[in-house]
Formats: C-alpha cells, structure tokens, sequence
C-alpha cells in the first residue's frame, strides 16, 4: 500500500453520534487492513484523519454548541479502545487531540472556545499536547521551556521532544515557566518562531508522527495564555494528564483485545504434530488469561469514566489504577501473543509484533508504570492515616 500525505477527497462517512458500534465499524473497514502499512510508512495518511472527522471521532466529548456531541467519558473510553484495536499510532493522535480540546473547553476564555473548539470538534485543527522536554519528562519541576511578555505578544523559547503527531499538529499547547510559575500556551503551527523535527525509526508506535518541537522566540500572540498564568501545573495540567492516562488506559484493553482476538484465530488454524493448536493445554492457559485480564481492564477504565462523569475527585485515582492495570496487562499478554504465534509473531504478515511494540509504549506514556506504582501506593497509605 503506498501511504501519500496529500489530502484526498473523501467520500462522508455517516454518522450522527459515534459509539462503539460505529467505531468497530470505522476501525474494521478503515484502520486495520491499513495499520501495518502505516506502521511501515511511520505515517498516517490525509484520508483517514478526513474520514475519522466525517465519522465524528475526534471530540465527539465536546458541547454541541461547538461542534461536538456532548459524549460521555465511559463511551468515549470506548471508542479510543476500538481505535486502540486497530492502531496504537492513530489512538495516540486521538488522545492528545482529546487532551488538547479538553484543556481548552475547560479553561479557555470565550474567546478561545470561540476561536478553537469548532475547528477541534471537527478535526480541521489537529491538537498536540507538548509537556516533555530532552531533560524532562511529566515533572513539571524541570520544565526549561519559558514564556515572557514582549510587546503584548507571548513569546516562548525551548525545545518540546517525543511529541505526539507534532509533525502534523495544528496546534500545540505548550507547557513553559513564566516569572509566576508554569503557564500553558496555544502556540498555532503558523506562529514565526516555531520549528518541527520528525523523530522517526522508534520502536513503537511508530506511525503517530512523532516530532521535536522547537520555539525559537516563537511569538504565540497576546492571547495564547490558557488559564491562570504560573498555575498550569496544579490545574491546567492535572486534569488534562488525567484524561490522557484515561485514553491510554482504554487503548491499552484495545491491545489486549486485538491480541486475544489475533491468538484466538490463530490457534483455530493452527495444527502441530497432528493436533490443533487449540486443543493445547498451554495455549488455553494463556487464552484463558488473555480473556481475563481484558475484561477486568475494560471495567477499570469504565469504572473510571462513570466517575469522570458525574464530577467525582475519585476519577483521578480510579484512572491511575486503570492505566497502570492495563497498560502492564497490555505489554504482558502482547509478549505472550507473539510467544503463541512462534516464528510467524516475528513477521508481519499477523499484527502481533506490532502490538508487542506498541504495548511497551503503553508501560512508559502518561506515566510510566512506576510512577503509577507510586502515586496508588500513596494514596494506599493517605486513606489509612
């Protein structure tokens, strides 16, 4: 398959409020006869991202007063789970376009939400969310980045790395120190200043168009600051890592699933020494397994979701504990897939091997395992204070 990044015209796909149901069909018919060819080309064409906006799919979460269709968390969860099936890479994109719109929803002034959530609810601006840095990763503590006033104007210098889908973003909100603490800023593609530097040739997750972003006296406007200046790192940026983990803790049940899924048909064609491979007492163990965890991680992040929506505090908790099971269930039962496909799991003619890859990303995004091991620790030892 040959992966162009021109823009093509695309026949509408229907759809009046995307679910489940509407994104398994999406992602069976679109995204994963395709994911392997993406992977490859460490690309993700034009087509598809118009035809995940004519589906609805990239905040479908927001007001219908902007565009969006006012989609709960539990079946949005769902919908970047059937996206995870199909394409880490192309759910990666869906989580920080998710995270980029939220912030902006949540803590734009009017005349933000004006400008930008339209554009996001509809896909014709893709959002980018640029946090890490070359000597920091999610601690706010070591962020370089800075942002200060000049003539009105927001102007912000330092380099922005491992971001998601900066090589096609349209707008990165971008996390510097300012003189009262840390801001977040929505820095345009367009602004003079700001240079982007693919990063290819990673080991997983190939296709989601990994970029250094660079800001340069990157001049953002007078109005590019998002919600109160020095106070991102307590507010802004709590609830939008929240619902990245929550993105990447339902992508990680849709690794599980396309693994179980994968192994299931395989076994079933399988024969060694006469017998099916589905017969095997190990194989079933390790099916067995696969079932189990997959389910028990879909009701984490659910559970989770049902908590975001009714505003309860303990969705934060909830969400660590979701991501954190299924991100590590991810990683554990890909290996076994691969194991269950022998040599064949080392090629490309099954998704396996790419879901191994992706599945390691799983355990080091939105916090890695072992912070999350941490933070639920705490919380462990604050409740029997």
């Amino acid at each position: 398959m040959t992966i162009t990044d021109a823009r093509a015209a695309v026949e509408p796909y229907t759809c009046t409020r995307p679910d489940r149901a509407v994104a398994r069909r999406f992602v069976d018919e679109h995204i994963v006869p395709n994911a392997d060819a993406y992977d490859r080309a460490e690309w993700i064409p034009e087509d598809l991202l118009d035809r995940m906006s004519a589906a609805g799919l990239w905040a479908p979460f927001l007001p219908t007063e902007f565009g969006g269709m006012g989609l709960d968390m539990v079946t949005l969860g769902g919908i970047h789970e059937e996206v995870g099936r199909g394409c880490s890479s192309v759910r990666s994109l869906l989580t920080v376009h998710t995270m980029v719109s939220w912030a902006v929803q949540r803590w734009g002034t009017p005349a933000q939400r004006d400008r930008w959530l339209p554009e996001l609810a509809q896909g014709a601006t893709l959002g980018a969310f640029c946090l890490t840095e070359p000597q920091a990763g999610s601690d706010t503590q070591g962020i370089a980045a800075t942002a200060v006033r000049r003539g009105g104007d927001w102007v912000l210098n330092g380099v922005k790395k491992w971001i998601t889908g900066g090589q096609r973003a349209d707008l990165f909100l971008v996390f510097a120190r300012t003189q009262r603490g840390v801001g977040a800023f929505l820095v345009p593609r367009s602004a003079p200043g700001l240079e982007i530097n693919p990063i290819g040739d990673i080991l997983g997750t190939r296709a989601s168009m990994l970029a250094e972003v660079v800001l340069r006296d990157a001049v953002a406007g007078p109005d590019a600051l998002l919600g109160p200046d020095g106070f991102a790192s307590g507010m802004v940026l709590t609830g939008v890592l929240d619902l990245g983990r929550y993105s990447v803790a339902s992508g990680s049940v849709g690794i599980l699933q396309g693994c179980l899924d994968a192994c299931a048909r395989y076994a079933e064609s399988r024969t060694v020494g006469g017998s099916g491979l589905r017969d095997l007492q190990l194989i079933r163990a390790k099916i067995s397994d696969m079932v189990t965890d997959t389910q028990a991680a879909r009701l984490l992040y659910e559970h989770a979701g049902r908590l975001r929506d009714q505003g309860d505090e303990a969705t934060l908790m909830a969400t660590f504990v979701a991501k954190y099971f299924a991100s590590r269930a991810a990683a554990r039962h890909a290996s076994e897939a691969v194991q269950i496909h022998g040599a064949n799991g080392f090629g490309t003619d099954y998704p396996v091997a790419r879901f191994y890859r992706d599945a390691k990303v799983m355990e080091v995004i939105e916090g890695s395992s072992e912070i999350q091991q941490i933070t639920i620790a705490e919380d462990a030892f604050r409740r029997c204070a």
